[in-house]
């Protein structure tokens, strides 16, 4: 069987890097994308240096040091292995993900399907790229839970068997395109918001990849368009009062009864 032409859109967290390693056994992978965070406007680094964004953004790193120290993250993705990408003579870097330079790359390269998994919203000419189109990996289940921190929410609003990951197509808006499949992760009791998200992703690269591999095949996966709009959350929604709240009710036994086994759910558009 020939494999698919694959481009890899995708951040440079542990988990970016093993998600990107997975679909790399199961693709033709013609380059693997990361942000360089350069070439950044005058206007948005001021527009970051706002005194009530920049409270918010230093409240989130001592958040996110505290949460992830240790290496966490690393450790539950690679073990005792250093986290880094498989194929390193694929890599490419650009200073942002709408750059003319990933154009120029896509158009040289010619790649069937843009797989992506954590950057920033893509926008303008890429979104006609990619002969199969260009397909996400977002960290929560949508359309009820878009954008950003979906596990935390879903915990929040007491709703653990919407805790979960979705692979989809990219259209312009923020989490709505065509449904491909959803994921849930195993529930097994008293555990954490980083752990479910993680356990999440990792069962996640095993059913992107199938889908690349099926597509290979000539499987007609996913299309169906998105039910509603659900409900999107933003980085900033998430305070500390939040965090507190939350924390309480992991503590009061919010998911000391749930057990909830793995489920995958597949969408074709009939």
């Amino acid at each position: 069987m020939q494999k698919l032409k694959v481009m890899i859109l995708c951040g440079q967290s542990p988990r970016h890097l093993y998600v990107a390693n997975r679909l790399c056994r199961s693709a033709d992978v013609v380059a693997i994308v990361h942000e360089s965070g350069g070439d950044r406007s005058l206007k948005k680094v001021l527009k970051k240096l706002r005194p009530d964004r920049l409270w918010n953004k230093i409240w989130r790193w001592v958040r996110d040091r505290r949460r992830y120290v240790g290496d966490g993250e690393a450790l539950f993705f690679f073990g005792e292995n250093t986290p880094d990408i498989a194929q390193p003579g694929r890599v490419h870097y650009v200073p942002h993900i709408n750059h003319s330079d990933l154009i120029k790359l896509i158009d040289d390269t010619s790649p069937d399907l843009i797989a992506v998994f954590g950057t920033s919203l893509l926008r303008g000419d890429i979104l006609n790229k990619g002969r199969l189109g260009i397909v996400n990996l977002h960290g929560g289940l949508s359309p009820e839970y878009r954008g950003a921190d979906c596990t935390f929410w879903a915990l929040y609003n007491g709703e653990p068997e919407k805790i979960g990951c979705t692979l989809h197509y990219i259209d312009a808006g923020i989490d709505t395109g065509r449904l491909i499949a959803h994921v849930c992760p195993e529930i097994k009791g008293d555990e954490d918001e980083l752990t479910l998200f993680w356990r999440a992703v990792k069962e996640s690269a095993d059913v992107y990849a199938q889908f690349i591999e099926r597509s290979a095949k000539g499987e007609n996966l996913g299309g169906l368009p998105q039910s509603s709009k659900g409900q999107l959350y933003q980085v900033k929604d998430r305070q500390w009062k939040d965090e507190k709240r939350l924390d309480q009710s992991m503590k009061n036994g919010l998911l000391k009864e749930v057990c909830l086994p793995a489920r995958v759910v597949w969408f074709k558009d009939d």
